[in-house]
């Protein structure tokens, strides 16, 4: 089934014309059945405002070379949806349409479960047939453990993910503890570390509830975006 699912998406992704861009920036937003309504608004509202706060849009544009950005949605094994396709962000303008299309968004499903092993084989398609950047960075945001699918480490397994780093922003959840009958905290930062991220300095940005989702959101951008930006600037002739 692996196979086969790599096989599908690799043949429907068409490389695409190169273009002169330092990052290529794919977001992945967790929709599964864990996402209660209310959480789903503060993801979409909390990654637009983030998206355009003010230190954000300042470390998009340090650099005279853009950035190329791309958004989705994910939950089950059959269930990932593009919400932003790959898109130069050249100007301010550029990155207030892309808040606007996000809040403007819906979820189309809310009963599937945690397939992050396919979100990454569907990261992995976008981003071979996204622009050609400097640099490539997937971001997975989410509140859940794997339980559909195959799991990340098969997706790392069969799937293209070379020059591609893969960063993290878990959200605190709850479970409960059948012995005590008390909700307990899981750990999804943690798992996020051991199985989700990958590649040279990734990192996992935590938020402690979907309140604090732009919170986070915003400190990961800055600090995705900064560094890189203000190393290609010190580059120019």
């Amino acid at each position: 089934m692996i196979r086969a699912f790599a096989l599908g998406s690799l043949l429907m992704a068409a490389q695409a014309e190169a273009a002169e861009c330092r990052l290529a920036l794919a977001l992945a937003l967790d929709v599964s059945s864990s996402v209660d309504t209310l959480e789903d608004t503060f993801q979409r509202r909390g990654l637009a405002n983030a998206l355009i706060a003010p230190d954000v849009e300042r470390a998009f544009f340090l650099s005279p070379q853009p950035v190329a950005l791309a958004v989705f949605e994910w939950s089950g094994a059959k269930h990932q949806r593009l919400l932003v396709d790959w898109r130069m962000i050249d100007t301010p303008q550029d990155l207030l349409d892309v808040a606007e299309l996000l809040r403007a968004s819906k979820r189309t499903n809310n009963t599937e479960a945690t397939a992050l092993g396919q979100a990454l084989a569907y990261a992995s398609a976008l981003m071979a047939n996204g622009p050609d950047c400097t640099a490539k960075t997937l971001d997975v945001s989410g509140d859940g453990k794997n339980n559909d699918g195959f799991p990340p480490d098969k997706a790392y397994k069969y799937f293209p993910f070379e020059n591609i780093t893969v960063n993290g922003l878990a959200i605190k959840t709850v479970g409960t503890s059948m012995a005590a009958f008390t909700a307990v905290p899981i750990d999804i930062a943690g798992y996020y570390r051991r199985e989700v991220i990958r590649g040279p300095n990734a990192f996992v940005e935590e938020a402690q509830n979907y309140g604090d989702y732009e919170r986070a959101m915003t400190r990961k951008l800055e600090r995705e975006l900064a560094p890189l930006a203000v190393t290609m600037k010190m580059d120019q002739p």
